[in-house]
């Protein structure tokens, strides 16, 4: 049996890559998801991979669905925070509706997810977690206030727990990906996109694979002495 690794958004995009090479490599994932139950079950039948339903947003749905997959599969040892949405909009315009979906979904998340693991890893002297976070809450973008304030968050996070757990055998990392080639970024008009890929220095967007990859370097269990770092994965696009 090998380490057991949530993955949250898991099913699809970024979090679908993370998944399947966490499974490649010898680990016993769980892919959350959030809503789509059609494209869960194409994941899961594609992939092997099990898959839970849970608003992440949500302590309690959470804990559920933590304990579920502990009865499942084992301890869970790693733990990915990829669940995110968009609402995006100029905050003049911006709803707080809008505003709160993503600092609940994106941030809230990470908490949620966090608090459910962080007994049990303390209790085994053994963690790593790993939080998906974007150069937009690095570098901020026009019409993303509450998706670059979740995601900053994210990094702030990180930071403080990797302090917390650094004495118990656990790191907590992030992994600050640019602009990558998925459905979420796809769904950009083609002529804000294409000025996008102008201000990458390599001259295209991510792979969903080359962010997994970071994830699997940071979780590996030799490590252990990386803790409260981000890796930029931009192409060059912002260097921080």
């Amino acid at each position: 049996m090998g380490r057991v690794a949530i993955v949250t958004g898991g099913t699809r995009g970024l979090g679908e890559a993370i998944s399947t090479d966490l499974k490649d490599a010898g680990y016993d994932v769980a892919a959350i998801y959030g809503g789509n139950d059609e494209a869960a079950a194409k994941f899961k039948e594609a992939t092997g991979i099990p898959v839970y339903k849970c608003d992440v947003s949500d302590f309690d749905a959470c804990k559920a669905t933590v304990e579920k997959i502990e009865e499942d599969l084992g301890p869970i040892e790693v733990l990915v925070n990829n669940a995110g949405i968009t609402r995006d909009g100029t905050l003049h315009k911006m709803s707080h509706d809008k505003w709160q979906a993503v600092i609940d979904t994106n941030l809230g998340s990470c908490f949620n997810m966090c608090r459910c693991v962080i007994d049990d890893m303390r209790e085994r002297k053994f963690g790593r977690i790993v939080n998906i976070g974007s150069i937009n809450g690095q570098a901020g973008q026009y019409g993303q206030v509450n998706y670059a304030a979740a995601k900053s968050g994210m990094h702030g996070f990180t930071k403080a727990l990797a302090q917390e757990g650094a004495g118990q055998g656990i790191t907590v990392n992030a992994i600050a990906p640019g602009y990558m080639d998925t459905e979420m970024v796809r769904a950009v008009p083609p002529n804000i996109l294409e000025k996008i890929v102008a201000k990458i220095p390599v001259g295209r967007l991510g792979h969903a694979h080359e962010v997994a990859r970071g994830v699997l370097f940071l979780v590996d269990d030799e490590a252990g002495f990386i803790t409260g770092s981000t890796i930029s994965i931009n192409g060059g696009q912002h260097m921080y």
